[in-house]
């Protein structure tokens, strides 16, 4: 076979295999938090930074938006039902020094909150991106540049994310499951978003690991992920959780083993609420402690009442 032949077949195959690819249905971007909306730094307006952001969108092949589809009615629907809703946050547009470095660096941090609803419940995902780039003088133009490709940098890297994850939400638990075993630490993070969400006891394991991570936001998501998923099995792991803690996160970490439940938890808010040095600790170990008793009671059959049907 010919070499330009070849090149063009290999091409062709690549092309079909992109194309294959599912694309995910948007409904609208929206922009959210005041460094979009008034930044001196970016000296981009909202409109700017909205337009620059679908266009990643569009180019990386995975977005459909609704308003540009050309299919009929029917299919127009179905795929309304299955949008995403996307809120766009810049955290951060800042200038930063690297240790050791005599250059400064332009950072931009992305947050993209992603949601939809669902049958049982509203979906919801968020993933986040950074854009770095060094700046090559120190003029305010040169900064400003380095800053809108430090932001399109970041943005190609949230899309990318968001197309994993929304491809994480379309696969069944078996093979997400198998997921957790992926060498791409990305995969085997969105997999397991998906199997809390979906309260997948398979999710358990890895989310307990995650209460001994260093940063403090990926604890947090942990506890409300076994909170949420009513994983009796974390109980003991959150009451070490709490050792030496400041209140504020000891009274979180209570909550969630209220929402928990079972014999252990019960146990354990019972003498928190007896006798914790902390007065506030105290309180919220009572609350969680009335609201679990209440729960239980309601699910029990006598107060469901009995089938009155017959006579």
């Amino acid at each position: 076979m010919k070499p330009g032949l070849l090149i063009a077949l290999v091409a062709l195959m690549l092309g079909a295999c992109r194309s294959r690819e599912p694309s995910f249905p948007v409904e609208h971007v929206s922009l959210k938090g005041a460094t979009v909306v008034d930044n001196g730094l970016l000296g981009w307006a909202p409109s700017s930074v909205h337009e620059l952001f679908t266009r990643t969108l569009r180019d990386s092949r995975r977005f459909e938006f609704l308003e540009e589809g050309g299919k009929g009615k029917g299919e127009k629907d179905k795929r309304a039902l299955e949008a995403w809703s996307f809120t766009l946050e810049l955290p951060f547009t800042r200038e930063a020094l690297k240790d050791g470095s005599s250059f400064s660096f332009a950072e931009v941090g992305v947050t993209l909150a992603m949601e939809r609803p669902g049958v049982e419940h509203d979906q919801r995902y968020q993933v986040v991106g950074l854009g770095e780039v060094r700046v090559e003088g120190k003029t305010p133009e040169a900064r400003r540049e380095a800053l809108r490709e430090a932001l399109r940098r970041a943005f190609t890297q949230v899309t990318h994310a968001a197309a994993l994850q929304l491809a994480a939400v379309e696969r069944p638990d078996a093979a997400l499951v198998q997921d957790l075993q992926s060498q791409d630490e990305r995969v085997r993070e969105f997999a397991l978003r998906v199997l809390a969400d979906r309260r997948n006891p398979a999710a358990a394991p890895l989310l307990i690991r995650q209460l001994e991570e260093d940063d403090p936001q990926v604890v947090r998501q942990a506890i409300g992920a076994l909170a949420e998923m009513k994983a009796p099995g974390a109980v003991p792991a959150l009451i070490d959780l709490v050792k030496d803690r400041e209140v504020g996160f000891v009274q979180e970490v209570v909550f969630a083993i209220g929402e928990i439940g079972g014999t252990e938890a019960e146990a354990y808010l019972f003498t928190v609420a007896q006798g914790h040095d902390q007065p506030d600790v105290q309180a919220a170990a009572k609350q969680a402690l009335d609201t679990l008793l209440a729960s239980r009671k309601l699910a029990a059959p006598e107060a469901r009442g009995t089938d009155r049907a017959e006579h």
